[in-house]
């Protein structure tokens, strides 16, 4: 590790207080920060189409199993590695950006707590830790699992490129959605297909909230964003999102479910009951979105963990009706 002082302390963006901070060796804090695991709201917003995928498989093959008790929780770690990674990748990338931005410029690799290289090593020891759990799953669920580090990489380079890095985003964070199905099944069905569409919806809908928390730094450095497309009319686009992502999840749960020869309406009802409380839960996002106040942006952003967990709950509910 470089010999940098830990006088930087915690990132900008933590929980103050977190577990990072407080409890973690003091060597090995830098290497958390690296993976987030001082912001765990990356992790859970990898997690949740995963979980949404592999509640829906094991209603569509009706009813839970051991295969989809171990994929929830195989997901679970493999999402906080992943996302590690995955952000660690991130920060290697963005090294020569971040440290011009405000909110950043605290992190590891900018503030000189490790080395490009160093984060390289942390960067490859989760993302083969991840590949060894996801070796536990069916074929299918194997390929597709190696086929998300396409996206993966791509996405700390499409700000550079488009105005819609969060499509970018959306294509990574929500694989999920086609991995947890086919680690339940092993087969392929479109019901999956819709929720990954419904994902990305979603993920352009809260990451552009986050997205705005920097927008006058981006415009400086010169990198796009959604939030900087958007602008002032962003509550309207993102209305234009809300309405997308909950039709195309409601499309899911009703694909996966009405053709079923036992079809149970109390567990269709209770499917799409779960996205009809997320969709009140993004507009009341949207009632006290604020786009010029950061720390709003933040919070708001940050609550879409319950969000997701709600459409999560719903499911679980329906495997027991």
């Amino acid at each position: 590790m470089s010999d940098a002082p830990e006088s930087t302390g915690s990132v900008a963006d933590a929980v103050r207080g977190n577990w990072v901070d407080r409890l973690a060796p003091r060597r090995v804090r830098p290497y958390l920060r690296l993976s987030r695991a001082d912001r765990p709201i990356g992790t859970w917003l990898l997690l949740l189409p995963c979980w949404w995928s592999a509640l829906l498989a094991a209603l569509w093959q009706g009813g839970a199993s051991w295969q989809m008790a171990w994929v929830m929780a195989a997901c679970a770690i493999g999402a906080w590695l992943m996302r590690g990674a995955g952000c660690t990748w991130n920060d290697i990338t963005d090294r020569n950006i971040d440290g011009s931005v405000a909110r950043t410029a605290s992190r590891p690799i900018p503030s000189g707590q490790v080395s490009a290289r160093e984060a390289a090593v942390w960067m490859a020891a989760q993302a083969l830790a991840a590949f060894g759990i996801l070796l536990t799953f069916p074929p299918l669920a194997v390929g597709l699992g190696i086929g998300s580090l396409v996206f993966v990489c791509i996405y700390p380079f499409a700000k550079r490129f488009t105005w819609w890095p969060q499509i970018f985003l959306g294509l990574a964070f929500n694989w999920g959605a086609l991995l947890g199905w086919a680690a339940v099944t092993g087969t392929f069905h479109p019901a999956m297909l819709l929720l990954y569409a419904g994902g990305i919806a979603w993920t352009i809908f809260y990451d552009t909230i986050y997205a705005h928390q920097d927008k006058e730094d981006d415009a400086l450095i010169g990198v796009k964003s959604t939030a900087l497309l958007f602008g002032p009319k962003t509550k309207k686009y993102l209305q234009i999102f809300m309405m997308l992502a909950l039709t195309l999840l409601g499309m899911a749960m009703i694909v996966a479910l009405v053709a079923q020869p036992e079809s149970n309406l109390l567990a269709l009802v209770l499917a799409l009951g779960g996205v009809w409380a997320m969709g009140w839960h993004m507009a009341w996002q949207l009632g006290r979105l604020d786009i010029d106040d950061g720390d709003t942006c933040l919070r708001l952003f940050r609550s879409n963990r319950d969000a997701g967990l709600i459409v999560a709950l719903f499911l679980a509910l329906a495997l027991l009706a």
